[in-house]
């Protein structure tokens, strides 16, 4: 038996064949700074990839999800909730037949910024912070200035505009898929 890897080209083919209308195409990806593409991934898979083993998100198994903990022993961290959203979301992204990798990179990376303690942690940070301190914000900076990893725009900008309360929210299907599996 032989087997035909399934190249960067392939893949994309694939996309156009098997997804919606509306999804996302790896074929309109745009990155801030040109790069050689992959033989073998598509853009958002090597965004996935990149968040995935970057040191931010290593570190989320150090950060709580919640101040205020239940009683038990119960303990949640950004990683095991961030696995958990993306896990929705590639759920909810195959559903809809919209594009699973860019959801997951999207997934992966919408709480690296996250300060610890939760929400309770970024409202005591926005008092000393001029315009407020958000989570969403401070993600996009470690990707682009303190671990810059040249993730395409279609992710930043998702992470970006993930949480509810910022407006206009994500301009793709996959972005908005974060804000209800988040």
């Amino acid at each position: 038996m032989s087997f035909k890897p399934y190249d960067r080209e392939m893949r994309q083919r694939l996309e156009d064949e098997q997804m919606s209308p509306e999804a996302t195409r790896a074929t309109t990806a745009t990155r801030p700074e040109p790069e050689t593409p992959d033989s073998f991934r598509t853009a958002f898979e090597r965004d996935r990839d990149r968040i995935l083993h970057s040191k931010a998100f290593r570190r989320l198994k150090h950060k709580t999800q919640v101040f205020m903990m239940p009683e038990g022993d119960h303990f949640v961290t950004r990683l095991t909730h961030t696995l958990q959203v993306t896990q929705v979301g590639r759920a909810i992204a195959r559903a809809l037949g919209l594009n699973e990798s860019l959801t997951e990179a999207i997934c992966l990376g919408h709480d690296v910024g996250h300060s610890p303690f939760g929400h309770t942690g970024e409202e005591a940070l926005s008092e000393f912070v001029e315009g407020g301190w958000r989570h969403s914000d401070q993600s996009v900076r470690i990707f682009e200035v303190l671990e810059p990893l040249n993730l395409t725009h279609q992710v930043t900008e998702a992470i970006r505009a993930h949480p509810w309360r910022i407006e206009p929210g994500p301009t793709t299907h996959e972005g908005g898929i974060v804000r209800y599996a988040d």
